[in-house]
């Protein structure tokens, strides 16, 4: 039976690092009040003129296919996930095979906000799993700083996010030991306008262009704080438990769970839910911010490099965010 395993793994983030300090002479907060809630001390934002979405894809890229010892060549697939596109259309993923010389290869936008990159796992784990593709390139990219509210209207959200990317190369094997074993993917419409940004979008009685220019309110991001963060402590336990249960294992099997980037108080009590040491749960948040579809691909990354991802080990990603949506991949490395 074919299957899917990660071979090649980078991560790309701006040389520009915005500090709590930094936020406090701009807008009315401080550092105590955005540590406390969040667990953020910084994060990066891009430079205008010199990163956009598809160039941050491109570098981590880069990274992962020379690790996994290939070239852009070698890649059949690319599945991109992000919210943040440079362009309203087409998506980020056509730049980035345009700079990476992968001409006449399939693209695939992937729209599922902080959740992106565990859909991109999965669907790329399904093309290969049928045999239609090898090698396929998966990215998480967001630039995320040029829509955020700086003043004081906008800081609840503007201190959270931040930009960034990150890449994974995924390859064929035939080894049961080391692969993808399971992805587990989940929405809710319900809530969708709980965390949404409105425009630009389609459906106004006019062009979207003259509604944010009406009023540019509806392109800011709106977030009902208390609602997402009582929705993601049930769902990051429940889908992490859903991946485990399907395979026959418990909470202390894991070797890491690495979540999405979201808020550090969520990965700490969904930690304490999951009953798992520290040392089990890996968070780099606090120098990041949310990088929303980038999260996952980037801890993975400084993970594997630090050394807390070995192989062998038993890795858990899980991911909440808009739409609702929410997922869980686990992974012997």
């Amino acid at each position: 039976m074919t299957y899917s395993k990660i071979i090649g793994i980078g991560h790309f983030v701006p040389e520009r690092v915005i500090t709590n300090e930094y936020l406090e002479s701009i807008m009315d907060t401080t550092d105590t009040w955005i540590t406390e809630r969040t667990g953020i001390k910084e994060r990066h934002y891009a430079t205008y003129g010199k990163d956009t979405n598809a160039s941050m894809g491109t570098e981590a890229a880069k990274i992962a296919i020379e690790r996994a010892g290939l070239t852009p060549q070698d890649i059949d697939f690319i599945v991109y996930a992000t919210i943040t596109p440079d362009y309203y259309f087409p998506g980020s993923g056509f730049i980035m095979q345009r700079e990476l010389g992968m001409k006449g290869i399939g693209v695939l936008d992937i729209r599922d906000q902080c959740s992106g990159f565990i859909y991109a796992i999965s669907t790329a784990d399904q093309f290969i799993k049928s045999g239609m593709y090898k090698n396929i390139l998966v990215v998480g990219s967001e630039l995320q700083s040029t829509f955020l509210n700086h003043t004081n209207e906008g800081r609840g959200v503007a201190v959270i996010f931040g930009d960034g990317a990150g890449a994974v190369v995924m390859q064929a094997t035939d080894n049961e030991e080391h692969r993808v074993i399971s992805t587990h993917l989940h929405a809710d419409g319900t809530y969708a306008e709980d965390l949404y940004v409105k425009d630009p979008g389609s459906s106004r009685p006019k062009r979207f262009y003259d509604d944010l220019v009406d009023d540019n309110t509806t392109g800011d991001v709106f977030m009902n704080g208390s609602v997402v963060f009582k929705h993601a402590i049930v769902r990051f336990p429940e889908v992490i438990k859903e991946a485990l249960n399907a395979n026959g294992f418990k909470p202390e099997d894991i070797d890491l769970l690495v979540p999405h980037q979201a808020n550090l108080r969520i990965s700490e009590y969904v930690r304490q839910q999951m009953g798992l040491p520290e040392d089990k749960v890996f968070n780099n948040i606090q120098k990041y911010g949310n990088t929303t579809a980038a999260s996952i691909p980037i801890a993975l990354c400084e993970a594997w490099e630090s050394g807390r991802v070995k192989e062998g080990d038993l890795v858990c990603l899980a991911a909440f965010g808009s739409g609702f949506t929410w997922g869980s991949a686990l992974i012997r490395w």
